[in-house]
């Protein structure tokens, strides 16, 4: 399949758990989000947002984000973002990074909750119709329980996608958490290779089994202007001057029609 074929897969309203930064988010499918014009997405954090978030916000396709931060890192705050925080233009459910991995991890054990340490006394848990303060059961102190969350779908990019389907993520474990606990993954994947991963004793520790992936593309540089360990380094020229750009309505629009909406400029030359 194409990053383009990925990205019609996934419909209007999806909910759909997007890595951070450094942990390889699929940009050309993103980017062909938008050229498809998505429309209502909800966006989880696993567990916090980044680029990827920030231009399907700006573009408009995106009603929902559920997320600990959304954060350019090094470039400062997500413009657009901000600027729909502010106006109240989308529904920002906020969270902590444990407890999307909590949440994730129950759905990946097949309960409908699970417990977690460390939050009670915050003001989220007012906020928060799905998290639930009650006893522990083996002590005397109260505990919190959040509820499962199964995204739709999973949308990351991977280093090896190999013969049987499987797709290799090294140390990312998040990625493999959020594969178990969606409905599927897609990923783009920047090389092939032969026979199957999960027989390399090596190998198999950071590999996502084929039953997880609904789908696979080839994707060379498919982070880009995101980096690929031992591949490419992050574009953080690139960034910066997203990070500029997108202050304003104007300047976002403008980035659109030069690196996102004209294909042939939406990947890095290699």
């Amino acid at each position: 399949m194409t990053p383009e074929e990925l990205a019609a897969r996934i419909p209007d309203g999806a909910l759909l758990a997007l890595p951070p930064d450094y942990s390889l988010p699929a940009m050309e499918v993103v980017r062909g989000l938008i050229r498809k014009k998505s429309r209502g997405l909800k966006l989880l954090g696993v567990p916090i947002l980044g680029l990827s978030a920030d231009l399907l916000i700006g573009a408009g396709c995106v009603a929902e984000v559920h997320t600990s931060a959304v954060s350019l890192g090094e470039a400062g705050l997500a413009p657009r973002f901000t600027e729909a925080a502010e106006k109240g233009s989308i529904r920002i459910v906020d969270a902590t990074c444990p407890a999307i991995h909590t949440a994730l991890q129950a759905t990946e054990k097949g309960v409908p909750f699970m417990p977690i340490g460390g939050i009670l006394g915050s003001d989220l848990i007012g906020k928060r119709q799905d998290w639930k303060v009650g006893a522990n059961p083996f002590g005397r102190e109260e505990i919190l329980f959040v509820k499962a969350i199964q995204p739709d779908v999973a949308l990351f990019h991977a280093r090896w996608a190999d013969e049987a389907g499987n797709v290799w993520v090294g140390r990312r474990r998040e990625l493999a958490t959020a594969a178990h606990a969606s409905r599927g993954a897609l990923v783009t994947y920047e090389e092939r290779r032969k026979g199957d991963m999960l027989e390399d004793e090596l190998l198999a520790p950071g590999v996502i089994s084929s039953i997880y992936v609904s789908g696979l593309a080839h994707a060379p540089r498919g982070a880009w202007p995101l980096g690929m360990p031992d591949l490419y380094g992050a574009d953080d020229t690139h960034v910066a001057l997203y990070a500029r750009a997108a202050k304003t309505h104007e300047g976002f629009q403008r980035y659109l029609e030069e690196w996102v909406l004209t294909p042939r400029k939406s990947s890095l030359p290699a």
